[in-house]
């Protein structure tokens, strides 16, 4: 019954355009977050039908529920899996069912349709494409992806081996198979549920699109690192930066909502995450030049976006075109400064930066504005092998969507000091140094070699340098010691 109580507080909330639904979702601290954000999705998606079935067969005024508490039981219990909850609500929507069935059926035939899909606006309708597979990522910090396969197959799965194409994708029943472009990514079927598995529950398995595990697998931390996951909740991220950490150094972890922290604190529990440091702290306000930070060299970034890449929220746009451009505007300028403030730390070597929008302006507006501010950075091209990339001319970075990557839409880009920075600091200091050290710079070798270089052509070019011109000040004096002798002496 929680699960539909929070859900219609939830759904009422996002209505009334009080918050954003997935910030809403993970504010709640419900313990099932993605079944949660799930059945909100998928109710919202359908609400004008549920409210038409709601209306024609008089439920509220049989049963005294509010509208948003109906719209979501409804949902589970003629459109969904059936409901997840016993006690007095289900008795009573069991009462309905047959009523609310026989509505839709009609609904159907009157639309002349079949699928309860088909009766949702065009602009709503998701096509066979778009039914997303079911990732799994496997959690290497508690199992081998090889033991998750092999305890999976006892289960009754059944593995297909990896995946060669995007076609290989679409699986059925129980069948699952590895992805072709992340190792550690398993893929079944849309329909699979594991929140109730074993492996799942025991934190061996990590829930997460194949989009959304793109960044830590691609900044690609080295063990015994220092690691920054700048907007971390709800934490998959940070538990995947700590898994390709394997589980050494040091991983700070920011996010300003408590409620969500909180959250995050018990999924890397349950993930056996042990690197990390948890802060309550606005990233933005984290000093670069603080002692405590002097040693960071990665940064994961994926700030708060419009969610415009989540298929259940892509089209959850409103009416006023002008009030939606002024909020993309609005969070393109805070992820710019968030992008800045993460190229400041002095000794980062790579940042990856990433959304879940489709919107160019939090994309590649984005990180365009971030390499004309920032030269000393530049992009580091990625995967070749991936199907879709960042819009001209931006090619390094990547896109991912339902019908090219068959994930959430995505974005991902990579930044990465230029090493040419480094030559042009070494220069500067070679002009500025003593004369007396001069010496021993690269264009003093371009004179003529000494038989006594041969002797020592395993030493280091300034070694020989400096060796030559030592010797060179005592051999003029014994030349001029011998001519003066020989004058003296004058003719016998």
């Amino acid at each position: 019954m929680a699960l539909y109580a929070k859900a219609a507080e939830i759904l009422e909330k996002a209505e009334r355009k009080q918050g954003a639904l997935k910030t809403l979702v993970y504010d709640s601290k419900f313990p099932n977050i993605k079944q949660l954000f799930a059945l909100v999705c998928e109710t919202q998606k359908f609400s004008s039908i549920l409210q038409e079935l709601i209306e024609s067969t008089k439920l509220l005024k049989q049963t005294k529920l509010k509208m948003p508490l109906a719209k979501v039981l409804v949902y589970d219990l003629v459109l969904g899996q059936g409901l997840k909850c016993g006690g007095s609500w289900k008795t009573t929507m069991m009462k309905h069912r047959s009523r609310l069935q026989a509505e839709l059926a009609r609904m159907k035939i009157k639309q002349k349709v079949s699928r309860n899909e088909d009766l949702l606006p065009a602009g709503l309708q998701r096509s066979t494409e778009d039914q997303l597979p079911r990732y799994v990522r496997v959690n290497t910090l508690k199992t081998s992806v090889e033991d998750a396969v092999d305890y999976l197959k006892r289960d009754g799965f059944a593995y297909q081996g990896q995946a060669s194409r995007l076609e290989d994708l679409t699986l059925k029943a129980k069948s699952f198979l590895r992805d072709q472009h992340l190792p550690e990514l398993l893929v079944f079927s849309p329909k699979m549920d594991f929140h109730d598995h074993f492996l799942y529950k025991a934190g061996h398995i990590i829930l997460q699109d194949k989009a959304s595990c793109l960044p830590a697998y691609l900044l690609n931390p080295p063990p015994g690192s220092h690691v920054i996951d700048a907007c971390a909740a709800p934490g998959n991220k940070t538990s995947h930066l700590a898994a390709v950490m394997r589980n050494t150094g040091k991983l700070s972890a920011f996010d300003l909502d408590a409620k969500r922290l909180a959250t995050m604190s018990t999924l890397l529990l349950r993930a056996g995450v042990t690197c990390t440091q948890l802060a309550n702290q606005d990233f933005l306000k984290v000093d670069p030049d603080s002692p405590q930070y002097k040693d960071v060299e990665y940064i994961l970034l994926d700030p708060s976006c419009s969610g415009s890449g989540m298929v259940c929220l892509r089209d959850n746009t409103s009416s006023d075109q002008e009030k939606d451009e002024a909020r993309l505007a609005s969070l393109a300028s805070f992820q710019l400064r968030c992008l800045n403030h993460g190229l400041r730390f002095p000794r980062l070597k790579r940042l990856v930066y990433s959304t879940c929008s489709i919107h160019s302006q939090e994309n590649e507006e984005v990180v365009t504005a971030c390499l004309q501010q920032n030269p000393g950075f530049r992009l580091v091209p990625l995967l070749a092998q991936w199907p879709e990339r960042g819009m001209e001319p931006l090619t390094q970075c990547l896109r991912a969507s339902t019908t090219k990557t068959r994930t959430h839409g995505f974005f991902v880009a990579l930044l990465e000091k230029h090493s040419e920075t480094g030559k042009i600091n070494l220069i500067q200091a070679a002009q500025t140094s003593d004369p007396e050290v001069a010496c021993c710079t690269p264009p003093s070798c371009e004179s003529k070699p000494e038989p006594s270089e041969t002797a020592d052509k395993h030493k280091p070019a300034a070694d020989l340098v400096c060796s030559t011109h030592a010797e060179s000040t005592p051999a003029k004096k014994k030349r001029k010691r011998k001519k003066k002798k020989k004058a003296t002496a004058g003719p016998q």
